[in-house]
């Protein structure tokens, strides 16, 4: 066996063990709102559910082990006392991801990551329309287990009410595990898919700062070709590219080519979307922009 005292070892590097070893792990896609009532969206992987009566989920914004910052769902949980908790399944996992990049304060990861808010009924934080079920809940308490990188912050929250999309529920109106398509953190870039295949990779957008979603044209955001994870994929991208790299693009044998095939819009949409699935992100999004 190969043992490893945390004591002996970089914060960051025993954080990695940890990561890869405790998994897959659940996401709380947590929703709050700041002091001035701006919305804040992340997700959350060191997260579960404590109890039933009362309905507890607990999740833990921990402080960034690079800087000892915290983050903006730790600040806003304790000053509003209100929390709404989405669940994470397949079809969003993509825009979820490009949801964790770290924007400024005041800034909408609901509109970065082309999320649909819709109000509560009993807090302030919006839902996530495209999650299939969200918890509102109250914060009860919150534990600092520390103030150095890396250190935990345990926020308590009482569930206050439940909703769930009648399309994952079954005969009984229970939540079928078929249905609900649940995904889950692994280490690294890996997630765990509870349905079919179980593993896949998403790119974290760390060390750069994404467009989002809303940076991209109208009649990208708004094909009826590319899902929300292609778009979240795009809105991954640094930059949009710039007129001459389009002009180059065309002028080439592989743009050439695609541009004389795919003449009409919808079918430039759907070989754009065969390009993202491919890893062709850029080729795909040279063809969609010329």
């Amino acid at each position: 066996m190969f043992t490893v005292d945390p004591k002996n070892l970089p914060v960051a590097k025993f954080h990695q063990y940890m990561l890869g070893a405790i998994g897959p792990r659940p996401i709380a896609f947590a929703s709050t709102v700041d002091e001035d009532g701006n919305p804040n969206l992340s997700p959350f992987s060191f997260f579960n559910a404590f109890s039933a009566n009362p309905p507890v989920l607990v999740f833990s914004p921990a402080r960034r082990v690079r800087d000892n910052t915290t983050k903006h769902t730790y600040e806003n949980a304790k000053v509003s006392k209100e929390v709404v908790i989405n669940v994470v399944n397949y079809a969003m996992v993509q825009q979820m991801s490009l949801s964790s990049t770290d924007y400024p304060k005041g800034v909408s990861e609901f509109e970065k990551a082309g999320f649909t808010p819709i109000a509560s009924e009993k807090v302030k934080p919006f839902r996530v329309k495209e999650s299939p079920v969200q918890f509102e809940c109250e914060v009860m308490d919150v534990i600092e287990l520390g103030n150095e990188g890396g250190a935990g912050n345990l926020i308590i929250c009482k569930v206050l009410l439940a909703h769930i999309n009648e399309e994952v529920l079954d005969e009984n109106q229970m939540i079928d595990q078929t249905k609900i398509d649940l995904v889950a953190r692994m280490g690294g870039d890996w997630y765990c898919r509870a349905f079919g295949d179980a593993l896949f990779e998403v790119e974290k957008p760390i060390s750069r700062l994404g467009i989002g979603i809303d940076a991209l044209p109208e009649h990208i955001r708004s094909s009826k070709y590319l899902s929300g994870n292609h778009l979240g994929i795009l809105g991954n991208r640094e930059h949009l590219p710039d007129e001459n790299e389009i002009s180059l693009f065309a002028s080439r044998e592989i743009g050439n080519a695609l541009l004389s095939k795919h003449k009409d819009a919808a079918s430039r949409h759907q070989k754009a979307a065969e390009l993202i699935e491919q890893g062709e992100i850029d080729v795909a999004l040279l063809l969609l922009l010329s």
